[in-house]
C-alpha cells in the first residue's frame, strides 16, 4: 500500500485546524462538513487502520461502515475509491469527503 501524501489543505472552515491535517497528512477538498474535530479524527483514524489492514477498496469501505454502525449506531455508509460521483443524503453534520493516498473517502450518516 502506498504511503500517504503530504497534506494539503483547500479549504478547513467546517472541519477545524490544519494540524489535524497534517498529522493525518491527508487532503481535504470540498465539502467536509463535520463540525466535530472528534468525530472526524475518529473517521480518519478507522479509515487509516483499515487502509492499513485491507487492499481492495470494497473491504476498506465495509470496515469503516461496520466499524461506525457498532461505535455511533446506524445507519452510516461508506465509498472508497479513486474515482466515483456522488450525491447522497445525510444527517447534517455528519458528512465528511476527504483523501488518504491515493483513495478518496466520502463517509456520511442517514437516519
Amino acid at each position: 500500500m502506498a504511503e500517504a501524501n503530504p497534506a494539503t489543505r483547500e479549504k478547513l472552515d467546517d472541519l477545524g485546524s490544519p494540524t489535524l491535517l497534517r498529522r493525518m497528512a491527508i487532503r481535504l477538498p470540498n465539502p467536509a462538513m463535520i463540525q466535530n474535530d472528534d468525530l472526524a479524527m475518529e473517521i480518519i483514524d478507522v479509515a487509516q487502520e483499515a487502509m492499513s489492514r485491507l487492499t481492495i477498496e470494497k473491504d476498506i469501505a465495509e470496515h469503516v461502515k461496520k466499524t461506525f454502525d457498532e461505535r455511533k449506531g446506524p445507519t452510516w455508509h461508506c465509498i472508497v475509491g479513486r474515482n466515483f460521483g456522488s450525491f447522497v443524503t445525510h444527517e447534517s453534520k455528519h458528512f465528511l469527503y476527504f483523501y488518504l493516498g491515493h483513495c478518496a473517502f466520502l463517509v456520511f450518516k442517514t437516519q
